[in-house]
């Protein structure tokens, strides 16, 4: 691994995090970019972005891997829904074998990164196990994802100082929590919550999920037969295709059925629920969200282990608020008091735009909140940057690869034309709205921090990655782009993006 001594003063191309992302964007610039130099600059010590850091009981993915893994290295776990260690271990391996893993600096945090025009280069500051230092760079791509990696989010919960056991964040698992024999109360819905409520339960835990509102869940085998016939037949790469482009159609195909036809969605997806937990004390209420399916993101539970666990009373669901924390865990709104040894807090993320990164251009600030998003990752009036979101409905990476194969052919026009910089162009007011479209708690605490999108293409996103991928193809790089060349003076001014109401 190189250390942060090791880097060079200048190279082509920054990339920001070592996750799945990150990785992803080495591959496409090895093999669309091969005559640029480029480096990945990951904060923490190992590679593998959130695969790295949570470690929470049971931590697997929340998509399948067919279209969570990347569409150049099959995957050939038998589970679908993959365990965090798996999946970290399929990025070291995927690094290695390709030899992105020899461009990442490890322990080096991007804090800031200034880009000046008349140079038509960024320059980023660096905090590094050895101090403080600089490198420049033509390109920076943010890969960092989109939530702060240093803090969680905890509601500020009334009476927390008065419980006497132990409160834990998913983000931030101690290793020697030992959860045989203790009851332990899980505050929240989401995929962590359903996550950690059999992997508790299996390890010995009395556990009970208390939610203030329910998600939509959905249970599916773990072992796909389709795949595992198609492994017996065809080469691996060929099934691999085959199996990533039937689950991308089939993860599209229900969430546009969702939003043309939710109360049937609804009902399908609430009634595949209660077939499973009959004989369990959980009723229809708690498994009915007031809001239709994917307006949050879908809760998978794979081969149904957080069903198991409910019918064999290992653990319970209680659909409630929180009133305080007492002495012997939670009093909730009703009155009830959830004794607890532990209590989890699987209370969201905090979103964290660009890293955290505080960025300028020619000496103006950046706020990413007044920023209007161009197909989906770069920003106006930044030129020479994108930031990787991938997608809220389908799996991370389907997205983040189209980003990374854009930023490589925006590298190779820029080269081919001979410019030295470009950057999108609002030329007339547009209406904004969120580049998140979920109404999660933890989107809407953080969405007015992130780049808008607009109201007319290539501005807003589709979350289709049928529609995006041929669109990547076609797309037509001078729609709405400034480029400058070489020594031309140039001002760069835009237009703000209106507050969303």
């Amino acid at each position: 691994m190189p250390l942060a001594a090791e880097l060079k003063d200048r190279y082509d191309v920054v990339v920001v995090g070592a996750g799945l992302s990150g990785i992803d964007a080495g591959y496409r610039l090895q093999t669309m970019c091969p005559d640029k130099d480029y480096v990945i600059l990951e904060g923490r010590e190992q590679i593998g972005g959130t695969w790295s850091l949570f470690k929470y009981p049971g931590v697997r993915s929340d998509s399948d891997m067919f279209t969570l893994g990347l569409p150049f290295e099959p995957w050939t776990g038998e589970k679908s829904i993959a365990d965090g260690a798996d999946i970290r271990d399929y990025l070291e391996r995927t690094a290695a074998k390709h030899g992105i893993g020899e461009r990442i600096t490890y322990r080096t945090k991007v804090t800031a990164a200034s880009w000046d025009s008349s140079s038509a280069e960024w320059t980023l500051t660096l905090s590094t196990a050895e101090g403080e230092r600089t490198v420049r760079a033509g390109f920076i791509y943010l890969c960092s994802g989109y939530y702060d990696y240093d803090q969680g989010y905890t509601p500020d919960f009334a009476g927390r100082d008065d419980f006497r056991g132990q409160v834990i964040h998913p983000q931030f698992w101690p290793d020697d929590f030992d959860a045989a024999g203790k009851k332990v109360v899980v505050i929240g819905s989401g995929a962590t919550a359903v996550t950690l409520v059999p992997a508790l339960a299996e390890r010995g835990a009395q556990v009970t999920m208390l939610q203030r509102t329910p998600s939509y869940v959905l249970g599916l085998p773990n072992h796909d037969p389709f795949a595992a016939f198609l492994r017996r037949t065809v080469s691996p790469d060929k099934a691999y295709t085959a199996i990533r482009m039937k689950n991308a159609v089939q993860a599209q195909a229900l969430y546009q059925a969702s939003r043309r036809a939710p109360k049937t969605v609804g009902n399908m997806l609430r009634k595949g629920v209660l077939s499973q937990v009959r004989g369990s004390s959980v009723t229809e209420k708690d498994f009915t969200p007031p809001y239709g399916p994917w307006d949050q993101r879908l809760c998978v539970v794979p081969d149904g282990d957080l069903f198991k666990t409910l019918r064999d009373g290992s653990a319970r669901v209680v659909t409630d608020t929180v009133d305080a924390f007492v002495p012997e865990g939670i009093r909730t709104g009703s009155g009830e008091v959830i004794e607890a040894d532990a209590i989890v807090t699987a209370t969201g993320l905090r979103m964290l735009a660009g890293g955290g990164i505080d960025l300028t251009v020619d000496g103006a600030k950046v706020e990413f909140g007044t920023r209007y998003v161009y197909r989906g990752l770069m920003m106006n009036g930044v030129p020479n940057a994108a930031m990787c979101v991938g997608y809220t409905n389908a799996s991370w990476t389907l997205r983040a690869d189209l980003s990374s194969q854009y930023v490589c052919t925006f590298l190779n026009h820029l080269q081919a034309q001979g410019y030295a910089f470009g950057y999108p162009h609002v030329a007339d007011p547009m209406a904004a709205r969120p580049a998140l479209d979920l109404n999660s708690g933890y989107v809407l605490r953080g969405m007015t921090d992130f780049p808008k999108q607009g109201d007319r293409a290539p501005w807003f996103l589709h979350q289709n990655y049928l529609r995006d991928r041929r669109d990547t193809k076609r797309a037509d790089l001078t729609k709405d782009m400034v480029f400058v060349r070489p020594g031309q003076a140039h001002d760069i001014e835009e237009i703000a993006a209106p507050a969303v109401v």
